[in-house]
């Protein structure tokens, strides 16, 4: 890292922006990933530099960074191509909602906003609890969350654990503990067996379209289907393990589940 706090950084993925802009941060970023969009106007502010499993490395070092923000094994191989041309990068991998709070509270300190860090940690830890506490004592729909449709892919854990927070009952708990989307596909026949009473769906990168899922063999015999309870939530407020989920994100797993 050329400077400490970094002055100069880039950000692949919308969670480190966000979090960033929250603590007062964003004279610090110098590029994000294309699939940034909150708050409104950053793609407008900063320089667009990658997608999510690609990026344009020359102009990420024309750039100069002192600090990249990767997320996942996804992005390893960009990682890899920006340690070799010597740039510092620190790659995320938080996959529940710990993780989401202790990648706030260390992205914090890495900028010398370690207090204000705590400060909003904290806030959603409050927050969370919360919503969990009203939520306690009543009936808890079982919930489907459908992140892909083709193959269905199911049980991301901060998601799963937002659905329990709100008051439902995730459909597929044994998948929670799986991190690869390929150890979380479900057939039609094991969502019809679970019979969730309520369906949410955010399919990366594309509309849910609630009439395709309603209309899919046998079910019509799945209590969420039977009464119209298909919900979209936008991918930018839900599969984005940052603020967004534990925000919009949270607010619209409520309203569904009401």
């Amino acid at each position: 890292m050329k400077k400490f706090p970094p002055e100069r950084i880039i950000c692949l993925t919308e969670e480190t922006v966000e979090t960033l802009y929250l603590l007062g941060q964003q004279d610090r970023i110098v590029g994000v990933s294309g699939y940034a969009v909150r708050p409104e106007g950053v793609r407008r502010e900063k320089p667009r530099v990658s997608a999510f499993t690609s990026a344009d490395i020359p102009k990420i070092l024309a750039l100069e960074p002192d600090l990249v923000l990767t997320f996942s094994d996804l992005q390893a191989d960009i990682a890899a191509d920006l340690l070799r041309a010597g740039v510092a990068v620190m790659g995320y991998n938080q996959r529940d909602l710990a993780g989401i709070l202790a990648m706030i509270r260390h992205l914090g300190a890495m900028v010398g906003q370690g207090v204000r860090a705590d400060k909003l940690a904290d806030h959603y830890e409050q927050r969370l609890a919360g919503i969990a506490a009203r939520a306690d004592g009543k009936p808890r729909p079982k919930v489907y969350f459908e992140e892909w449709n083709d193959p269905m892919i199911t049980g991301i854990k901060w998601v799963s654990e937002l659905i329990e927070i709100a008051g439902g009952h995730e459909a597929f708990p044994d998948l929670v503990g799986e991190g690869a989307a390929r150890d979380r596909i479900v057939n039609s026949d094991q969502v019809i067996a679970a019979a969730p009473d309520v369906i949410l769906a955010s399919w990366c990168g594309k509309k849910v379209r609630p009439e395709k899922i309603s209309a899919r063999p046998g079910w019509e015999a799945i209590p969420a289907v039977r009464d119209d309870r298909i919900i979209e939530i936008k991918s930018s407020i839900i599969l984005q393990p940052g603020p967004a989920a534990l925000g919009d994100g949270l607010d619209a797993i409520v309203a569904a589940l009401a």
